[in-house]
């Protein structure tokens, strides 16, 4: 398996439940004290915020979507495995069938869907827009139709667009992938 050893992926770690934070934590400084920071990307702890209310009063917190796990992206190497297998708290990495063998990542699709879920936007696709621009929309429940650009939410990869429906105004909240410009 030559080219998982140059192509970055995502991988699942299983750690002590309430450790999660302290894993993040140990493989960051670990990638950085042992320079793996081009090898160990990103590590990421799936959550989502959790509205509740008690006692009269709303409380909102962050909750733990896999209590147990780390989402590490790298790029898997004999010496980047070892550093992320070997952080106090991790115990080991899911869809590894252990004797020494390498981890399978997960499929992009899963990664998508668990980054989407945390707000973030998965695929982070450039796109120079502005405000009162016009778009095409070629995706989705709009598509075929035109508007204007009223907002921008780069950091979700989304945009918000005003398109005329029925004689009537309408906002739709549109990803980057759904759209072109209109030159």
């Amino acid at each position: 398996m030559e080219e998982l050893e140059t192509s970055k992926a995502w991988y699942v770690l299983q750690a002590y439940s309430g450790y999660e934070n302290k894993v993040k934590q140990n493989l960051e400084s670990r990638a950085h004290s042992m320079n793996m920071e081009h090898n160990i990307l990103q590590v990421l702890i799936p959550e989502e915020e959790k509205t509740e209310e008690k006692d009269g009063k709303t409380k909102t917190e962050m909750e733990k979507v896999f209590p147990g796990y780390v989402l590490v992206e790298m790029i898997m190497s004999d010496e980047a495995w070892y550093i992320v297998r070997n952080t106090p708290g991790v115990t080991g990495f899911v869809g590894s069938h252990g004797a020494g063998s390498k981890p399978a990542p997960l499929l992009p699709e899963e990664v998508d869907q668990i980054l989407r879920s945390m707000g973030i936007n998965p695929r982070k696709v450039e796109m120079d827009l502005e405000i009162g621009e016009r778009i095409k929309i070629n995706d989705g429940a709009f598509a075929g139709m035109e508007g204007n650009v009223t907002a921008l939410e780069t950091e979700k990869g989304k945009i918000k667009a005003s398109i005329e429906m029925f004689g009537r105004e309408t906002n739709a909240e549109l990803d980057y992938n759904q759209i072109s410009k209109i030159d």
